[in-house]
Parts: structure tokens; C-alpha cells; sequence
């Protein structure tokens, strides 16, 4: 007698990973319901314009300096302050 009864058991696995892979990536991912921005919303472009309020203030060129003036990054603990409960 042939044991064909549980060939059907062992393929059940495979095809039920695969079915509960897709469900969730459907699931979570809402592919067929998201949003094509890039397809379905219209943007009309225009030229960048500028002001004559919009000046150029300065440029730094070639800096040789590896910090900031001022930083406190030695200083941890001055950078973390306690909130003090003043209602007590």
C-alpha cells in the first residue's frame, strides 16, 4: 500500500509559508492601496525667483579648523541639566 496520504502534508508547508509571506507583505505594505504621488498629483513648475532681498552674506572657503568655537563636547555633563521639582 502506498503512503500518498501525507505527500500533501509535506507540500502544505512550503505553500503555506508562501501564502502566509504574501499576506502579510499585502498587509502591511497596502502596495495596491498607497498613494502614487509621482503618478496621480499634478505639480505645475515654476521658475526659481529671487528677491533683491536675497543677498549673499558671506562664504568660507579652505577650513582648517576641526571644531567649533564653544562646543561642549568634552563637557557631557553640563549639556544634561536635571529638571528640579519645585512643586515638593
Amino acid at each position: 500500500m502506498s503512503d500518498d496520504g501525507g505527500l500533501w502534508l509535506l507540500a502544505a508547508g512550503p505553500v503555506g509559508a508562501t501564502a502566509l509571506y504574501w499576506t502579510l507583505y499585502r498587509y502591511y505594505r497596502n502596495t495596491d492601496k498607497s498613494h502614487g504621488f509621482e503618478h496621480e498629483t499634478k505639480v505645475e513648475a515654476q521658475p526659481v525667483t529671487g528677491s533683491e532681498l536675497d543677498t549673499k552674506v558671506g562664504e568660507i572657503e579652505g577650513t582648517q579648523q576641526t571644531r567649533i568655537d564653544g562646543d561642549n563636547v568634552g563637557a557631557y555633563r553640563a549639556r544634561v541639566q536635571r529638571i528640579s521639582d519645585e512643586s515638593s
